[in-house]
């Protein structure tokens, strides 16, 4: 095989159609082998960035079948190790988040299945961009450590039931390769590049079943519902090519999730939920996510059956208990953690008033922007986070407030960062005289 043979392959030829517009046609399924010799040589270094660029390219504007997408993910799961549960009881099911403002939903939603019966295997990324990260928010935790060797992670697994542990270079090694050229060639957006990513390393953690919590809106990667269930499909469908159950939720992100945006404040609001005093919209999404979950791990023959196991888990204190169990398990200490919630504040401070009366509107994307001023997230990998910056809300999307009401309190990694930061959160109020609609939470679910 040659690499310019199957990039010209899948990047087929111009021609010109009556009217003299030339438009590319003659693109082709790609094989499994001519994929897994193309990224088995990447990663090798036998075929040099520029023709994984081209081909990145070919795929970015010709897409892959549902088939491809599924070669593409398997090459990319064998390009390193593979985490081996079968010493474990099981059933493994995770889920994926693809980023949004104030979704901690992760950190709730794990300790709740782990109570039903259902072992959750979470590999996790870091904030980018506005999105926010579980990884930087679990190392909020004093001494709560990420980096898990594989023993380390089957160990916690099998004693509590779940474990959090971030990607290692063993992992994976083609997902980070690509990741990296991705973003500097204009192709992140491609759905089955996504798909392959995503898949590729939750796949690698080890889980026999898949939930996908889609977002759409103003501070998603996905802007509308009908990109965001495009990106849906192709990772259920592509998660059933490769043998595995999954399902999806699309939900909403033009406005944030719950009211403590931040690092260790959104740590703060999951011990919250778990005690049954979270805010509506985070229970709501969790509760969703999580009995899916344990249906799809065989734990409830209903929806219902699902959702009362999960409230039952919050309600008693089990779902609490095994959340601080693995807090101790992965180094961090759970009585120094319950005594630091709503004690832990960065001392620099600042709040935003409402300018005028009437009813807001938050919009997430700028919302999030901000909390990248303030050092809740990055603008690059390189960059630090601030563990105690972020926001609390005091007035949420849909509230009516009065001229001079505090609607949010702000926390900062310094002083400096408060005015701009303050700045962008002011522009991101919108107020109007009537009530806005809120749009639906949860948009559509897919099944396989």
């Amino acid at each position: 095989m040659r690499p310019t043979d199957i990039i010209t392959k899948k990047r087929g030829t111009f021609v010109r159609d009556e009217n003299g517009a030339q438009q590319l046609t003659g693109s082709t399924t790609l094989t499994k082998e001519e994929i897994q010799y193309f990224i088995d040589g990447y990663v090798a270094g036998t075929i040099p960035d520029y023709q994984i660029s081209a081909w990145l390219m070919a795929v970015y504007f010709n897409g892959m079948t549902f088939e491809e997408t599924g070669w593409l993910t398997d090459v990319m799961l064998h390009s390193g190790s593979v985490i081996d549960l079968s010493g474990l009881s099981g059933p493994f099911v995770d889920k994926h988040s693809t980023g949004g403002v104030g979704d901690k939903i992760s950190l709730p939603l794990a300790p709740i299945v782990a109570c039903c019966g259902v072992q959750v295997p979470m590999m996790s990324g870091r904030a980018l961009g506005h999105t926010g990260g579980t990884l930087d928010k679990l190392e909020s935790i004093e001494n709560y450590r990420v980096g898990l060797t594989e023993g380390e992670f089957k160990k916690i697994i099998a004693k509590t039931g779940f474990a959090m542990t971030g990607q290692t270079k063993e992992i994976v090694p083609a997902d980070r390769l690509l990741y990296a050229l991705r973003d500097v060639t204009g192709t992140v957006e491609s759905v089955p590049l996504i798909t392959a990513s995503i898949l590729s390393k939750k796949v690698a953690e080890g889980s026999d079943a898949l939930v996908f919590d889609v977002k759409c809106g103003s501070g998603a990667f996905m802007k509308s519902i009908a990109d965001a269930e495009t990106l849906a499909l192709s990772l259920v469908k592509t998660a059933a090519a490769m043998g595995k159950k999954a399902s999806a939720l699309l939900t909403n992100m033009d406005t944030p999730l719950g009211i403590k945006i931040g690092n260790f404040l959104e740590i703060e609001e999951t011990i919250e939920c778990l005690q049954n005093n979270g805010p509506a919209d985070v229970m709501e999404e969790t509760y969703a996510l999580a009995s899916e979950m344990v249906l799809l791990g065989g734990k409830a023959s209903s929806k219902d059956e699902a959702l009362a196991q999960c409230t039952t888990a919050v309600k008693s204190g089990a779902a609490l208990k095994k959340f601080l169990e693995n807090v101790k398990e992965q180094g961090g200490d759970p009585d120094a953690l319950m005594a630091q919630i709503g004690k832990r504040r960065s001392k620099h401070h600042a709040v935003v008033k409402a300018a005028r009366n009437g009813y807001i509107f938050l919009d997430a994307l700028q919302i999030g922007l901000a909390g990248v001023d303030l050092g809740v997230g990055r603008n690059k990998t390189t960059d630090a986070v601030c563990p105690d910056a972020g926001f609390i809300l005091h007035a949420t999307s849909g509230s009516a407030v009065h001229e001079g009401d505090i609607i949010m309190d702000v926390y900062g990694k310094d002083d400096a960062c408060l005015a701009p930061a303050c700045e962008r959160l002011e522009k991101a109020i919108a107020y109007s005289d009537e009530k806005p609609r809120m749009a639906p939470l949860i948009c559509k679910e897919i099944h396989q």
